[in-house]
């Protein structure tokens, strides 16, 4: 570990629960972050602040293919005046690379199919679902539960927000089909139904947090268990989640166990 690296992460080396071991950790994982909205935003930078992708081994991933809208800076940080026009992945990996310059950011400018996914999988660590369409949840969700690889899913409405761990990983636990059987396509968006900048900040941050400590292998995720976050209220709720027998990705029915 360079001295950059000491004196950059050096509040993460003070912590006993990541050190020097948890901080190369970092630097060596492969995470891929779909969506750098209102989510993506926070989640990119926290990660690029931590190190992700700056070992050689390691990349940090950004896809999306819209473009930043003034209508945007609202709430999705990584984005600025300056570079409305720009695609949304160049726009976050330029905010990353300003926060660190010596991580290893690559993009892809266009929406996943499952063919993409089938190619970046296997040689990713963990998925981060900053999306907001249940098609693409869907296809990410499959995806992991594939190759068995950690999703950790958030969402936000108006004053509200959810996150979850997906983690293929453990023994019968349970996908993000089991929780949503069925895409509502007559749902809200936020262009619809509005929604309150911070409260997608609040998500974000929290699966950055998730994140890191599933690479680090710290903590208890929230893999089985679902955050719901009232703004206005101020309150936390949580459910507890369980394999469904007849989920159509994980469940017993499909031969998958």
């Amino acid at each position: 570990m360079d001295s950059s690296t000491h004196i950059r992460h050096a509040r993460h080396l003070t912590l006993p629960q990541i050190g020097s071991e948890g901080q190369q950790a970092l630097e060596s994982a492969r995470v891929l972050v779909v969506g750098l909205g209102g989510l993506g935003s926070p989640v990119s930078l926290y990660l690029a602040a931590a190190g992700i992708g700056r070992a050689p081994a390691g990349r940090l991933v950004l896809a999306d293919f819209d473009t930043v809208e003034l209508s945007n800076l609202q709430r999705q940080i990584a984005h600025d005046t300056t570079r409305a026009g720009m695609l949304k992945t160049h726009s976050a990996q330029a905010a990353c690379l300003a926060i660190d310059p010596e991580l290893n950011i690559a993009t892809i400018d266009h929406g996943l199919d499952d063919e993409d996914l089938q190619s970046l999988l296997p040689d990713t660590d963990l998925v981060l679902d900053c999306t907001d369409n249940f098609p693409t949840r869907f296809a990410l969700n499959a995806a992991c539960v594939a190759h068995r690889v950690p999703l950790v899913s958030g969402a936000a409405i108006r004053f509200d927000g959810q996150i979850s761990v997906f983690d293929s990983r453990a023994p019968d636990a349970p996908c993000y089909r089991c929780l949503y059987s069925e895409g509502d396509e007559t749902a809200d968006n936020c262009v619809q139904a509005g929604i309150l900048g911070p409260v997608v900040g609040v998500i974000g941050c929290l699966q950055a947090l998730e994140a890191i400590k599933l690479l680090v292998g710290i903590g208890d995720s929230l893999a089985g268990r679902l955050l719901l976050f009232d703004g206005l209220a101020a309150q936390w709720n949580e459910i507890q989640l369980s394999r469904r027998p007849d989920c159509p990705v994980c469940g017993t029915q499909t031969g998958n166990t």
